[in-house]
């Protein structure tokens, strides 16, 4: 009887299935487009907010599977804060308001989520991401003061910075960056006001800077990145951008304080791309500033809203080797791709 009523049923519904599958032909949209000095471009390239976009179309018998059976639960972001691509190009997104990490796999066409339960002392809301040269997985919960660490599948590895009695040994841990060749992890504690240099066992070695306003010090110092010898550290509430060597020794600063073009608001996200440009996402504006290591902006994109190529609340960005630029647009839900074509891309596709 049952086969007898599927047969029924995809005589009846055939028609709506194919139309389904042969799908809908996209509306056509106006995506942004930066041509910049010496030829260089920045591209628009697509935004992705969930796990249907990672796994493609559903073949024929999975879509009966699921008017029958009812279709299964999916994964969106509901507020991504942090985002990093690993050696395969996966694109790793932490998400506060789902307690996890997105692991969006476009090349192989899969997806998992990562978590930790609430109940077994779980992750709350991961903040910042980082992967090792191994793409273990590295996320700063700022509610419960600790770092959790998955390894290259999103399978749950240890604890970093949890007492013998559960509690998170940082006040904020915020941003995160892992030298795996030197063997350490930087961690911003932004309410101590700190960096925090461990060893890969989580072991602190040494504390970098204090409170104030001088060089190396810090006020609510956030996002990480290491570049190379360099320590690149989101200087929040002094509206700066803090360039350090790995031994926390102060190099130079680029910002001052403005909430227009060229002036620094509220600094989240900090990348560099493959010509030494630092890349500033400021969150109050909804735009990216690009500026040379002088601290002259050379360009900007984006403004507040929902459209492609603009962001609301943006926070955290990357630059991948082929510099593809990730930016988190929070808000909206959403990660925006980006692709730049820097002067030694643009002169190798003449040739």
């Amino acid at each position: 009887m049952a086969f007898a009523f599927i047969a029924l049923w995809l005589i009846a519904n055939a028609a709506s299935l194919c139309a389904a599958s042969k799908g809908k032909a996209p509306d056509s949209v106006q995506v942004p487009r930066l041509d910049l000095e010496g030829g260089r471009q920045l591209l628009f390239e697509r935004a992705f907010s969930s796990q249907l976009e990672v796994e493609g179309k559903k073949k024929f018998w999975s879509r009966v599977i699921d008017v029958i059976a009812g279709e299964a639960e999916h994964h969106s972001m509901l507020s991504p804060y942090g985002v990093v691509t690993d050696s395969h190009g996966r694109v790793l997104v932490s998400d506060p308001g789902a307690s996890g990490i997105h692991i969006f796999d476009f090349a192989q066409q899969k997806y998992k989520f990562a978590s930790r339960d609430k109940e077994d002392g779980g992750m709350l809301r991961p903040q910042c991401i980082a992967v090792d040269a191994s793409d273990n997985i590295y996320a700063t919960d700022s509610e419960s003061g600790k770092i959790f660490v998955f390894d290259s599948s999103g399978k749950f590895n240890r604890v970093i910075g949890s007492s013998k009695h559960g509690e998170g040994y940082f006040k904020r841990p915020t941003g995160i960056a892992v030298d795996s060749q030197g063997k350490h992890i930087f961690v911003t504690d932004t309410l101590r006001n700190q960096v925090f240099v461990l060893d890969m066992d989580g072991t602190v070695l040494r504390k970098i800077g204090k409170n104030g306003k001088g060089d190396g010090e810090f006020n609510f110092p956030t996002e990480l990145r290491i570049n190379g010898d360099e320590l690149i550290v989101v200087d929040a509430m002094n509206f700066r951008i803090q360039v350090l060597d790995l031994a926390g020794n102060f190099k130079y600063s680029i910002g001052n304080i403005g909430d227009g073009i060229g002036g620094i608001f509220r600094p989240k996200g900090v990348a560099i791309d493959s010509e030494g440009h630092l890349y500033i996402v400021d969150g109050m504006s909804g735009m990216v500033q690009v500026f040379d290591r002088t601290g002259q902006l050379l360009y900007y994109f984006g403004k507040k809203g929902t459209a492609l190529g603009e962001f609301q609340l943006p926070a955290g960005i990357f630059i991948d080797r082929e510099d593809r630029v990730y930016v988190v647009d929070s808000y909206n839900r959403r990660v925006q791709v980006f692709h730049y074509l820097a002067h030694r891309n643009i002169e190798g596709a003449r040739q």
